[in-house]
């Protein structure tokens, strides 16, 4: 299988028709990133070479596309002027985008999963709430843009958030519900328009929910980010430092397999991983409280702590309340606060305050 670094070796050929020097030299790769048959790299040239970008993104696409076991190349774009250094944060040669800080947030916290419906949004935004419900301000970012579940989950879907200023200085005002502050792609959209948007749009719609959102002081800002390791774990990861991000998954073998490589990546990306949270643990029937069935198997969270050396922080049961008194867009913590999913989410809160 094609390295990180014979991919890079190979693009050592690519100049700048400029200066003559190799694009490699001039640091105009800062990152590259092999995942089973498919590379992504940032390319990230100076103002004055933007006329050489489609050429030298074409080129670096013909290169790695003749390896045989790559199926797909994609190239992000930035006009940002890189720097020499490290690529990424794997040790190629070149330095990996500058970190930059929301102001008056004190720590981010992403949730991530390498598949989708492991219910990783109902543990982002009960989180959330368990973190608010101690004490703490905050916020709570849908970074699943394709998939902007969280408005629908707190009942917001049809509220449009403010928008003030204009130009660079425009901010949006996030939706303060359920004792904290959501910003969502879901709020900017109707529910049935798809967001069609290759990655470098992605990457600029995550830059300004977390900058250009009227934050304002918050403990905590929790994000939750769409399944697998694309363009938006990537983005996340090259603009903000984070005090960790939280691994779901369930006992599922399917899950824990996906969930290993998401864990893997932000491993690469040099993000502190606080730990694994197995989802849908056992059922628990409204009827016999005392009951607990292993419906997707046993030990897949414990498996996966153990494999990378991190915490097991929860077990997380699947439960059906009393249906009479449900209310569909309210938290399980906030709505059933004596449930085992309540208890287990406010010992998930102490686990993650004392971890970071």
């Amino acid at each position: 299988m094609l390295t990180e670094k014979e991919a890079l070796n190979s693009l050592s050929g690519l100049k700048d028709s400029g200066s003559d020097r190799s694009i490699l030299e001039l640091g105009w790769i800062d990152q590259l990133i092999v995942r089973s048959s498919k590379v992504i790299v940032r390319l990230n040239l100076p103002s004055y070479a933007q006329a050489q970008r489609d050429r030298i993104a074409k080129e670096i696409k013909g290169i790695l596309e003749a390896f045989e076991d790559i199926d797909s190349v994609q190239i992000e774009l930035s006009n940002a002027p890189s720097n020499h250094g490290e690529i990424g944060h794997g040790g190629h040669g070149q330095s990996p985008p500058s970190l930059k800080a929301i102001p008056d947030v004190k720590h981010v916290i992403a949730v991530s999963s390498g598949k989708g419906g492991v219910g990783k949004s109902t543990v982002a935004l009960n989180l959330a709430c368990a973190l608010s419900q101690t004490g703490y301000k905050v916020g709570l970012l849908d970074a699943d843009i394709y998939g902007p579940n969280i408005p629908i989950m707190l009942g917001v879907s049809d509220t449009t958030p403010e928008v003030i200023g204009s130009g660079s200085d425009q901010k949006i005002i996030p939706i303060e519900t359920c004792g904290i502050a959501m910003v969502s792609m879901g709020l900017l959209i109707d529910d049935n328009q798809p967001v069609i948007w290759r990655g470098p749009m992605l990457n600029g719609i995550i830059r300004q929910f977390l900058y250009q959102a009227n934050w304002g002081e918050r403990d905590f800002l929790v994000v939750d980010l769409p399944p697998g390791t694309g363009d938006a774990q990537l983005s996340l990861a090259q603009a903000v430092p984070m005090s960790g991000v939280l691994i779901v998954t369930t006992p599922q073998k399917v899950s824990l397999q996906d969930s290993r490589r998401g864990l893997a990546m932000f491993k690469q990306m040099n993000v502190p991983i606080l730990g694994v949270i197995e989802n849908m643990s056992v059922f628990i029937p409204h009827d016999q409280p005392n009951r607990e069935y292993p419906l997707f198997g046993v030990g897949g969270g414990q498996t996966l702590a153990k494999e990378n050396s991190v915490p097991l922080l929860a077990k997380l049961p699947l439960e059906i309340q009393d249906e009479k008194v449900h209310k569909e867009y309210l938290p399980i913590v906030l709505q059933y606060p004596n449930s085992t999913t309540a208890k287990v989410f406010r010992q998930l809160v102490s686990e993650v305050v004392q971890n970071i």
